[in-house]
């Protein structure tokens, strides 16, 4: 069942239920920010003092950064993590293929104000499904007449028990930038988290594990070279307004990005799609 609600703000969102899961979708930046598998916990963590507010992001979810993640590489007055988090997509097309899964079809094309902010005539095109597992294609369309580049992720926020407890597999020796330090390291084992981790993974293979108690999730990327693990940690969580002090402790954030030296070239008339797939076992 797919239902359009709206919060007491006017903020627009989309309800899917179906026999496996559920989940809600914000217009606003193509945001799903619940998915939840029956019988069992969330697996995407929203922050409680998360603003529903147009033109103010959700804090947690699964974000949409585009066509720029983080800073912009030139303009630091630009909006962070580009233009999709706080634009108003469109809902073209919705299926019910059976029981179990619901997909959603949503759009947000150049207009004169992105035209404003990034000078590139552009089709975005995002793909939920909504069913045993969680899959978003994010689809981008060049159809402006040279190229251009772009760096993007799909943002996953995770809600997790415990952060002291949780590990990622699937990145050893695999080659990253602290983006706290600049240093480029090397990962050894497993990835665990004792403090502020801001990380791109260059090189990543297309799947890592997150393990969580009795709780694996695998996270499956396709049309990415890169991986970004954030943890504001607690001082952070401290300073930021839309985060409770002791947040930290129960999300973390494993990103299918084209970050960096992964960033992206399209041609006129070309498209590239970043898509990731999260599938949960107990």
């Amino acid at each position: 069942m797919i239902t359009n609600k709206n919060t007491p703000g006017s903020f627009d969102y989309i309800e899917i239920q179906n026999a496996s899961a559920n989940a809600r979708v914000a217009l606003q930046g193509g945001h799903l920010f619940h998915y939840q598998q029956l019988h069992r916990k969330p697996l995407i963590w929203l922050s409680g003092k998360s603003p529903f507010e147009k033109g103010k992001a959700i804090r947690g979810g699964i974000p949409v950064c585009w066509p720029w993640f983080g800073q912009h590489p030139t303009d630091s007055s630009l909006p962070q993590h580009g233009l999709a988090r706080t634009s108003l997509f469109e809902l073209i097309d919705s299926q019910e293929p059976d029981e179990n899964s619901t997909e959603l079809l949503l759009q947000l094309q150049s207009s004169a104000e992105t035209l404003s902010i990034w000078p590139y005539r552009f089709q975005l095109l995002l793909k939920i499904t909504v069913g045993p597992a969680l899959t978003l294609a994010l689809t981008t369309k060049n159809s402006d007449t040279k190229p251009f580049t772009i760096t993007s992720a799909l943002h996953s926020y995770f809600a997790i028990d415990d952060i002291g407890k949780v590990s990622v597999q699937g990145m050893d020796e695999t080659e990253y930038l602290d983006l706290l330090t600049n240093q480029t390291l090397i990962q050894r084992g497993s990835i665990h988290i004792d403090k502020e981790v801001d990380r791109v993974y260059r090189k990543s293979a297309n799947t890592a594990l997150l393990l969580d108690g009795t709780r694996t999730v695998q996270i499956r990327s396709e049309g990415s070279s890169s991986t970004v693990i954030w943890n504001p940690w607690s001082d952070k969580s401290k300073s930021m307004s839309d985060m409770e002090d002791d947040s930290y402790q129960t999300m973390l954030c494993i990103e299918t990005a084209n970050a960096k030296q992964d960033a992206r070239t399209i041609a006129s008339g070309e498209e590239h799609c970043l898509k990731v797939s999260l599938t949960e076992s107990v």
